[in-house]
């Protein structure tokens, strides 16, 4: 059994570093003295696109079929792609 267990702590031990390899950056923003992730500030800014582009949906007179589904995935995808934009 200590040769099982050892391979569970080497695993674990792996995962972990694994996992935490990827907090070595983390951007940031300095906003009158606080810091601010940066992936909350493209959360903010996405749902102000999706906001807008609705607007223009509703300008255009254009029916969406599922709201509960096409704006959440709208804010995502405004969200995903400001992030890949600004911090790639």
């Amino acid at each position: 059994m200590t040769g099982r267990s050892n391979h569970f702590a080497l695993y674990g031990l792996a995962l972990v570093a694994l996992l935490l390899s990827g907090c070595s950056r983390s951007p940031s923003f300095d906003i009158m003295g606080s810091f601010f992730p940066a992936w909350l500030l493209c959360v903010a800014a996405g749902i102000l696109l999706t906001v807008v582009l609705r607007l223009l949906l509703l300008r255009l007179r254009i029916v969406v079929a599922f709201p509960g589904l096409t704006y959440p995935c709208l804010t995502a995808l405004c969200t995903f792609a400001l992030w890949l934009t600004f911090f790639r």
